[in-house]
Parts: structure tokens; C-alpha cells; sequence
């Protein structure tokens, strides 16, 4: 079976399922980054999400001992969950000249590549990696990709639960309802509507899906057009049953983080809209300043594993609360505000029936969850209190590479927090603002 990071990669519709927010990451009780001194505490304030401090205390370390590959690839991987491309390259190829065939360094490179659209550089990288379909793929881009047309599009929700769908158009055809989730990597569809569009794929792999045997198939796609935007030249995946037929008819395809940091987007639940603009500096300040005026502050945004974004937020029990980072997933499947991890429900005092378990899906796998209600859960001024959530015990606080993000993890939000609000994400800044009600 495919393992759970190669599975939830490559998106095939129910790893958006309502605890593919697995991978999202926070640390577990706010007061675990305290500064020691030495290497081991490098690695102490990168698992606690204290990403600014970890990276100056690997760079202390390279100082002086300018051999270690931990520290090198550390320090650009923290470059990289801020975009800091150059920052990123710097001590990723420091680590790859150290050891060339670490499989570790090498996805985090063509991760570094994909995200700046050098998919001719990233495909060696994923080579060396181990990931052959990803390598063959990024191989057969040619040209520049996710060419953007148009300046802005407002999109419509067409339905809001049990997940949001808008409309888009595949190849120039009649439009089609896409769900969308950015705990998901690229853009994805049916294999009927991948047929429809005439596509052909450069590379394929047959595994296993909740123990069915499917073949998964990458191509690139001509025209994806949204509203107003049109994207060219995209990066996309389908999936089949051995018999050709389509592994899910819940919608019509999946459009994932990679198509959003684009993107400058505002996900407009309180007005059930996607806004979607170029990434130019003057959208940007324009965005910011609806954001001010709205009354939202900036909060940081980090990016991990392709496509996995988290910020700054909270949970609270009656033993006592957790603040540091937290997942932040839009859209998906599920009817939770926030999921919470391992022991953390216990540990926070937060409110559970254990009595109701819940038998779902964890990134392909089965997995038992328990309802249970925080006292309160925020992010930045948005708040919810009392608020229906899962927690799952067994989920690991810190799941490291080759499965995890490798810092410890508290929780995320999930589709249900996001109602009353809307949220604009930009990946320039790396930043995210949260205001109340439907955007201007």
C-alpha cells in the first residue's frame, strides 16, 4: 500500500477527508521553546515551531562546524516553510554538496523548486529522492507554467457542505464543480472529466486506496479558468479504477494548494466566494489595507511538505491552554471547527465523550476519533468557544520526515471554524489576515 505521505500527495479526492489536517502542525503546550544552548536545542525550538530562533541557532552551528548536514538542511527548511527561496537554496545546496543522495535534502530542494515553477531543476531532486512519478512529471513540464490571464475573479460557493464547491472550466468545456482543500497538493480531477479534456499522462503508478487497487496518472493540463482567472500549462493528477472507471464522484475534481500560491486569495466563506487576484505588489497593499480596515491583523503563514499551511493559534481546557503553531486547512470534507492531536485533549483538560468513538480515515488509513469541545479555540481575533471538534490519541504530536512536518503538533482548523469569515493568504508576505463577515 502506498505509504501515507506518497498517498495524501498526490490528493486522490478523499485524502481531503476530515482528518487529512493530520499533517498540520502546532506545538503542544507554549512553553516548550525555551532557549538552551547547544545543537540539541536548535532542534528544540525548530520542533516547537520557533522557526526564527531555530534558524539562527543552526547557523550558529554551521559556524563552526560548516560539515553538518542536520543544521544545513534544518536551517534551509526553515527558509522554506517562509518562501525565503534564496535563504532556502543557500543552506539546501550546502547540504547537498555535504551528502548528494540524503533523500531528506533532495525532496526539500525540488519542494523549494516546484514552489518558484523551476520544474526542469526539481526533477532530479525528486529523482534522487525516491519519487519517480513526481520526477517524471516535473520532467515534462515545459514552458512556463500556471501562466495567469485575467487580473481577478470572484467565484462562487455552489454548495457548502459537507465541503465547498465552485465552478471551474477544464480545457475550454462546460463548467464543472470542484471542490477545493489545501491540505492537498496540486490541482486534481476525475478520470472521466481528464478524458473529456483530452489528456494524456506522462506518468502513471497503480497502489492502493482504502484497499482498492487504482492507478494514479500525472499530466499537464492546456486551461483551468476560474471566473475571470485562467491558469495555463498546470501541473495536474487523476485517478482510476483498473477498469478505467472513476474512483470518486463526489465532485469533479480537487483544487489544491498549489494553485492558490499563485494566487493572492481571499476565501470568503461569510460571503460563500473564492476571490482570487495576480500576485502583484499592488494587489497585495490593496488586499492588506481591506484587511486593516476590516479590522485584521497579520499573522504569520509557514508552509511545509508541499502543501501543508500553518500560523499562530490556541486551544483551551479547563487545565489550561496551548498556544504556538497551528494548521490552517480551507475547505475540505468534514463538519469539525478544529481537530485535536495525541494527548494534547487530555493534557489541556478539554472536554471529550469517549464514549461516541468515530470510525473514519486518517490520510487513507482507519483511524477512531472522539468528539470533544474546547473551551475555546483562536486564531489571531477569530474565536470559537465550545465548539464541536475530533481528537484522535494516537495521532502523534510530532510525526518526523519521511511521513511529518518534524514539529510538534497541537491541532488545526478545519472547515467548519471558517463561517463567519473571511481569510486572505499571501504567500508573498507570507502573511494572513482573518476579519469578520463577508469580504468588500
Amino acid at each position: 500500500m502506498a505509504n501515507d505521505r506518497e498517498w495524501d500527495r498526490r490528493s486522490l479526492f478523499r485524502g481531503a477527508a476530515v482528518l487529512a489536517g493530520a499533517a498540520a502542525a502546532a506545538p503542544l503546550l507554549g512553553g516548550a521553546a525555551t532557549a538552551l544552548a547547544g545543537s540539541s536545542d536548535a532542534d528544540a525550538l525548530f520542533k516547537a515551531g520557533k522557526f526564527e530562533q531555530a534558524g539562527r541557532a543552526y547557523e550558529k552551528i554551521l559556524k563552526t562546524d560548516p560539515t553538518n548536514l542536520h543544521a544545513a538542511r534544518r536551517r534551509g527548511y526553515v527558509g522554506l516553510l517562509s518562501n525565503r527561496f534564496p535563504d532556502a537554496e543557500k543552506y539546501l545546496k550546502m547540504a547537498f554538496n555535504l551528502a548528494p543522495d540524503d533523500k531528506e535534502t533532495n525532496q526539500l530542494l525540488g519542494d523549494c523548486y516546484i514552489r518558484q515553477d523551476k520544474f526542469a531543476l526539481s526533477a532530479p531532486h525528486w529523482q534522487a529522492a525516491g519519487e519517480e512519478s513526481y520526477a517524471k512529471w516535473f520532467a515534462a513540464v515545459s514552458g512556463e507554467a500556471y501562466q495567469i490571464h485575467g487580473e481577478t475573479a470572484r467565484v462562487p460557493f455552489q454548495q457548502m457542505d459537507p465541503e465547498p464547491l465552485v465552478e471551474a472550466s477544464v480545457n475550454g468545456g462546460p463548467p464543472k464543480r470542484f471542490m477545493f482543500y489545501t491540505g492537498a497538493p496540486n490541482l486534481s480531477m476525475r478520470a472521466s472529466v481528464a478524458k473529456e479534456a483530452g489528456l494524456s499522462p506522462v506518468a502513471s503508478q497503480k497502489t492502493d486506496f482504502e484497499g482498492i487497487p487504482i492507478w494514479a496518472y500525472w499530466g499537464i493540463l492546456d486551461s483551468f479558468k476560474l471566473g475571470g482567472i485562467e491558469l495555463r500549462n498546470v501541473p495536474v493528477s487523476w485517478s482510476a479504477t483498473e477498469s478505467g472507471e472513476d474512483v470518486d464522484t463526489d465532485s469533479d475534481g480537487l483544487i489544491g494548494t498549489w494553485v492558490f500560491y499563485h494566487l493572492l486569495t481571499t476565501f470568503d466563506y461569510a460571503g460563500r466566494q473564492l476571490i482570487l487576484r495576480r500576485r502583484t505588489p499592488e494587489m497585495a497593499r490593496k488586499a492588506r489595507a481591506a484587511a486593516t480596515r476590516a479590522g485584521a491583523e497579520p499573522l504569520p503563514l509557514w508552509l511545509a511538505r508541499e502543501q501543508y499551511l500553518h500560523s499562530t493559534g490556541s486551544f483551551a481546557g479547563v487545565a489550561g491552554s496551548g498556544t504556538g503553531v497551528v494548521g490552517v486547512n480551507f475547505g475540505g470534507v468534514g463538519e469539525i471547527a478544529a481537530g485535536v492531536r495525541g494527548e494534547t485533549a487530555e493534557q489541556l483538560g478539554i472536554r471529550t465523550d469517549y464514549d461516541r468513538q468515530i470510525g473514519t480515515f486518517a490520510q487513507s488509513h482507519p483511524a477512531v476519533v472522539y468528539p470533544c469541545y474546547p473551551k475555546e479555540i483562536r486564531l489571531g481575533n477569530a474565536v470559537a468557544k465550545e465548539v464541536y471538534c475530533y481528537t484522535n490519541p494516537n495521532q502523534p504530536v510530532n510525526v518526523p520526515w519521511p511521513y511529518g512536518t518534524g514539529f510538534d503538533s497541537m491541532g488545526w482548523f478545519s472547515h467548519c471554524f471558517w463561517k463567519p469569515y473571511n481569510i486572505t493568504v499571501d504567500f508573498t508576505d507570507m502573511n494572513l489576515y482573518i476579519a469578520r463577515g463577508k469580504a468588500a
